[in-house]
């Protein structure tokens, strides 16, 4: 029987640790039952257990406790090792795992993947494991990750990574999408299928987009960035390029694109799309503006080039958007 490992982080968890966790364990105790099923003349395939460095960990003022099966040193070889979601104090919760953190890299040298879920991207990056690789996290904590490892190639808008034995995904409950991913993996499609149904899970989805709130930016100590950022959010109507906001501040044109995307980590380009876009969307959540007189609103004139650049930012079209987020929209 192969094994796979859910750490219990040392203290470092929060609600969406628990959920991470007690989801894993279920859809896979799910998986193993399904797999071995009476008349299939199968055994469960693998041994889920839960192991950390503490017997116990107390989780939201302990009003949750998170009881371990095993301590990481009892366990020799594990083939899978999930790492869930961690605390929102992320240096905080990296130093206080330093002991899972050295033997998570022991294990991945010895042969076990790694899926991480949310935030749990962090510990994995902390290892070194993410160097020069992809990687997924919750889009909200995306700028800080990318302050903190530079090395990483950070796909925000990505749901699930697959890169060399290493699986991340994005945030809060999309870890049930990996886990399903993991299903297939690990066991078959007909399984994930079969877990896909019993949890209502959909299948097959790749990105986050649709749920990004996209807030720039902005804690980097570039001010004449910082005033380009705000120049082009207080001015959602205009066509803005590149070399007008260069020489509005005097810099040139390389120059400005060098610090704008060094301090953001998006082009002007892609800075000002997102700005747009973003407005965009709140105004087909809330309003019952036709796509069109938003489209004008944020500085477009050409519906193609709208759908496409709202498409690519948020996976869906304008219409597809509101429809989803906007009940009381009229219909166009």
């Amino acid at each position: 029987m192969k094994h796979i490992t859910i750490i219990v982080p040392d203290g470092q968890s929060n609600l969406s640790t628990i959920a991470s966790i007690v989801g894993t364990y279920e859809i896979f105790a799910r998986a193993n039952e399904y797999w071995a099923e009476p008349g299939s003349g199968r055994q469960e395939p693998y041994k889920v257990e839960l192991a950390g460095v503490s017997k116990k960990v107390g989780v939201y003022n302990d009003l949750f406790m998170v009881k371990t099966q095993t301590h990481i040193s009892a366990i020799s070889k594990t083939h899978l090792i999930i790492i869930p979601s961690l605390v929102r104090d992320y240096e905080k919760a990296l130093k206080g795992n330093k002991l899972l953190i050295d033997w998570v890299e022991q294990q991945y040298k010895e042969g076990a993947e790694i899926a991480s879920m949310c935030t749990g991207a962090f510990m994995l990056a902390s290892a070194g494991l993410l160097d020069g690789r992809s990687c997924a996290t919750h889009w909200s904590a995306a700028d800080t990750f990318r302050n903190l490892f530079p090395k990483v190639n950070l796909q925000a808008d990505q749901l699930i990574t697959d890169e060399n034995g290493i699986y991340t995904n994005g945030g809060a409950y999309s870890f049930l999408n990996l886990v399903i991913y993991l299903v297939e993996k690990y066991y078959d499609r007909q399984t994930a299928i079969y877990c896909s149904k019993i949890f209502q899970i959909e299948l097959d989805r790749q990105s986050q987009s649709a749920f990004t709130i996209f807030k720039g930016q902005k804690k980097h100590g570039d001010e004449m960035v910082k005033q380009a950022q705000d120049y082009i959010e207080s001015n959602l109507e205009e066509k803005i390029s590149v070399e007008h906001l260069s020489s509005k501040f005097a810099v040139g044109r390389r120059n400005f694109d060098r610090r704008f995307i060094k301090a953001t980590g998006n082009t002007p380009v892609e800075y000002a799309q997102r700005v747009k876009i973003e407005w965009a969307k709140k105004a087909l959540e809330t309003s019952r503006k036709t796509v069109n007189e938003v489209m004008y609103e944020v500085g477009y004139s050409d519906v193609k080039a709208f759908r496409e650049v709202f498409r690519k930012i948020t996976g869906m079209s304008p219409l597809e958007y509101r429809s989803r987020y906007n009940k009381e929209a009229v219909v166009v």
